[in-house]
């Protein structure tokens, strides 16, 4: 038993001694010098080095042409081609240097040079500290790496994650573009840049601007949070969460999604968009609207998909799966749309429906067809089918024209003339100027020509084999009242440009719009890099 405590109270002397041994300082050991001298006179307490001077201590290999030598207080000062090495991870070169042996920091000045295998530090003052593994210096830098040059006026390396930090200003040059910030963190080994409070990034393609963000300066890959956007010679894209592949020059934005002719004035909005530059290509879906000026109103077209593409002069706007826009003047309803600037012509395709003012057109196939020159409306075209039908401005009845095809003309952005022809038929409900009934027009013929005034018809002319009279209300049957396939669809009618979506579209923007607005709380929270940006290439695993 007595062996046995005996035994013991060994092992803690023993830890006890490693401990303060441990906890004591390791000493600067003079490796090399060609002369060294003690003057107590000059420096006192200091040994005087001179010629090819090498010290070591804990790792750290220090040279210099001279040196003092303070043994007491475990420091030295260093003059002339000073070089501080650790490992074969950091270069330390300036004029002039002391080393703090005990602190284990040293400080380096004069034309001051850091260099590690992934970056060069080049300033006027930098401070290493050896515990924490940290260089700062608050002088005029430039960093350069084999991609960029980095240019801040203070900073700070973090050697074991080899990491950069700016928290004033810093400038990042690279052959492509230009990356600007008060706060930016940037990882010498991968160039990843992580960006804070308002930064931009110019290039000839592009500017970008964020308040939070990330880039890949080897991928040329970013991701971009928080009042971020991509602004083109024409474009403008917004929106909470922004991806961008300069290489590709592709962009993808979710949330809030903004796009901006800005040449034309013209608006996408959405929650999903991808844009590709180079072809001049746009998608956008998730409650997605395009808004263009036409008659100096607004026009706004919606879809659950809507594509744009070509270039300026050339652009086509495509919507898919139930189409609805809006005017203030106009509304209507489709399977899918395509509308092309070159020709200014925008067909309603699949089931197409159209409201102008009271009147309801529909048809197999319908053109609206604009004057580049005006940027207005010119006219209508409905083929097969067509019928355009309104209620009687009082009683329940119905204004009804029927024909195989229908031409209509615009003036003012309004409907004024229209032409239908072939199998023309017609039942209009006559009023005179107080409003009272006349009677009611049941009319065939080959051809009927209508001009309106309001959007109401002010005169019908018939042309040829006209067969068909006035008849007195009380003398027409209500079965006879109405043309064969009429079929009103009021209660469908877009009235605002909140119609045109869906409530499962407003079900959505209300979910993601509650979801940006937790995300914009989030302020301090580290932000998330979406996968496709850090799709890193993986090494197969040897078996």
């Amino acid at each position: 038993m007595k062996q046995f405590l005996f035994y013991i109270s060994f092992c803690l002397i023993l830890l006890s001694s490693h401990a303060i041994e441990a906890q004591t300082p390791k000493k600067i050991i003079i490796e090399h010098s060609d002369f060294a001298d003690v003057n107590e006179t000059e420096i006192p307490d200091a040994f005087l080095l001179t010629g090819n001077v090498s010290v070591l201590h804990d790792g750290v290999v220090l040279t210099c042409n001279k040196a003092y030598y303070f043994q007491k207080e475990n420091y030295i000062k260093a003059f002339g081609n000073v070089q501080i090495v650790q490992g074969d991870t950091l270069y330390l070169n300036s004029k002039y240097a002391e080393y703090n042996g005990n602190m284990k920091q040293a400080f380096a000045t004069g034309n001051a040079v850091m260099s590690s295998p992934d970056a060069t530090l080049a300033t006027d003052t930098i401070n290493f500290n050896r515990n924490t593994q940290e260089v700062y210096y608050n002088t005029n830098g430039i960093i350069t790496n084999r991609d960029n040059v980095l240019k801040s006026k203070s900073g700070r390396y973090y050697a074991t994650q080899k990491k950069f930090q700016f928290l004033t200003a810093v400038t990042i040059t690279n052959p492509t573009y230009v990356i600007k910030s008060n706060h930016l963190d940037y990882y010498s080994n991968s160039g990843h840049s992580y960006l804070f409070g308002p930064s931009t990034i110019t290039s000839k393609a592009n500017y970008i601007y964020t308040e939070k963000g990330f880039y890949d300066t080897k991928k040329n890959l970013a991701h971009f949070l928080r009042k971020s956007y991509i602004r083109y010679d024409d474009r403008l894209i917004e929106g909470d969460s922004l991806y961008y592949d300069r290489n590709k020059e592709f962009a993808s934005a979710t949330r809030n999604v903004k796009i901006t002719d800005t040449i034309n004035k013209g608006i996408v909005k959405g929650h999903y968009a991808e844009m590709y530059k180079k072809k001049d290509s746009l998608f956008v879906t998730k409650r997605a609207v395009a808004i263009n000026l036409v008659d100096k109103d607004s026009v706004y077209i919606h879809g659950k998909k809507l594509m744009v593409t070509g270039p300026e002069g050339s652009r086509v706007i495509r919507a898919f799966n139930n189409v609805r826009f809006f005017k203030v003047d106009m509304s209507g309803k489709c399977d899918s749309l395509h509308s092309s600037s070159k020709n200014a012509l925008t067909k309603l395709i699949g089931n197409p429906i159209l409201w102008n003012g009271e009147n309801q057109i529909t048809g197999d196939i319908m053109h609206l067809i604009g004057d580049n020159t005006t940027r207005k409306l010119d006219s209508l075209k409905v083929l097969n089918n067509t019928f355009m039908v309104s209620k009687d401005t009082i009683g329940t009845g119905y204004n009804q024209v029927k024909g195989l095809n229908l031409y209509g003309k615009f003036v003012d952005g309004k409907l004024h003339e229209v032409d239908v022809i072939k199998n023309a038929e017609v039942i209009y409900y006559m009023r005179n100027e107080v409003q009272e009934l006349i009677g009611i027009n049941k009319n065939v013929s080959s051809k009927i020509n209508m001009i309106l005034e309001n959007n109401t018809a002010e005169t019908i002319t018939f042309y040829k084999q006209v067969d068909g009279d006035i008849y007195p209300e009380d003398e027409l049957p209500e079965n006879a009242r109405k043309l064969r396939g009429l079929n009103w669809r009021g209660d469908e009618r877009i009235k605002t440009k909140d119609d045109i979506f869906s409530d499962e579209d407003n079900e959505l923007h209300d979910k993601l719009v509650k979801e940006g607005e937790v995300e914009k709380g989030k302020i301090n929270v580290p932000m998330k890099i979406r996968k496709e940006t850090l799709d890193y290439d993986k090494r197969k695993k040897k078996k």
